[in-house]
């Protein structure tokens, strides 16, 4: 049974146009009930505009972006149509709209929030995660059936996972950034750098592709903080498109 009181905003709007399984999900389809047109066009210096006129909206998505980005996309401009009526017009770059931004400026992180519960709305996903393992297969077959991207799906996975949990994206040189869950212990963090001993950092330097295995191994391989030497971990690597690594790291 869905408790209802307890859905986001996003979730609400989906469960009152009928949405039960992920394939009703249908983002043009809620554009279009709200007075919004969608259009896929080449943009330049941002990834999605809204133009508002009363009643009415355009919302330009880019088309050059691949499938899973243009559904986010679309979800965050959907949000600044439905919640932020004060304002006539959006240009949202890439930098704004991204699901792992927390630290977007505020409308643009709220927007953010609600274009994943849109798209990963927590009433269909909890149910789907149940007690399988935490990995990069499970947020993979998340993306598929939610058509969302596999950074988006992991950080969802992350997010409501029981276990422990955080996602990381390292480039050669740093950290681009990480999320954790709740049941994270907050005094340990995401090393800067990566180990040479891990799957991510054969993949970002020694360019071998595809998901790598999840792999139980020390956890100072990944984490900083105390008592690290004495734990394990349970990691999963993938190389995204853009030559950096997802690593999705579960405390054992």
């Amino acid at each position: 049974m869905i408790d209802l009181s307890a859905l986001s905003p996003a979730e609400r709007l989906l469960w009152s146009y009928g949405v039960r399984t992920s394939e009703h999900i249908d983002l043009e389809a809620i554009a279009a009930a709200r007075g919004a047109q969608v259009v896929y066009r080449r943009l330049d210096g941002c990834a999605a505009r809204l133009v508002a006129s009363d009643e009415r909206a355009v919302i330009s998505i880019a088309l050059d972006d691949y499938p899973g980005r243009r559904r986010f996309s679309l979800g965050h401009e959907l949000a600044h149509w439905i919640c932020d009526k004060n304002r006539d017009s959006f240009k949202c770059a890439n930098a704004d709209i991204a699901p792992q931004n927390d630290e977007a400026k505020t409308v643009e992180a709220y927007a953010n929030s609600y274009a994943s519960q849109l798209l990963l709305p927590d009433y269909l996903v909890v149910p789907c995660i149940g007690n399988k393992p935490v990995n990069l297969d499970l947020a993979r077959s998340l993306a598929t059936d939610f058509r969302a991207s596999l950074t988006a799906s992991a950080i969802k996975l992350t997010r409501r996972a029981k276990a422990p949990a955080v996602i990381a994206c390292h480039d050669q040189t740093r950290l681009r950034w990480y999320q954790k869950n709740l049941a994270f212990p907050q005094d340990i963090y995401v090393r800067s750098q990566l180990h040479q001993d891990t799957s991510a950092f054969e993949m970002v330097f020694g360019g071998s592709d595809g998901m790598s295995r999840p792999k139980r191994e020390s956890a100072d391989h990944w984490l900083n903080g105390p008592g690290v030497f004495r734990m394990c971990v349970s990691s999963q690597s993938i190389k995204l498109p853009d030559g950096t690594a997802l690593s999705l790291i579960v405390l054992a």
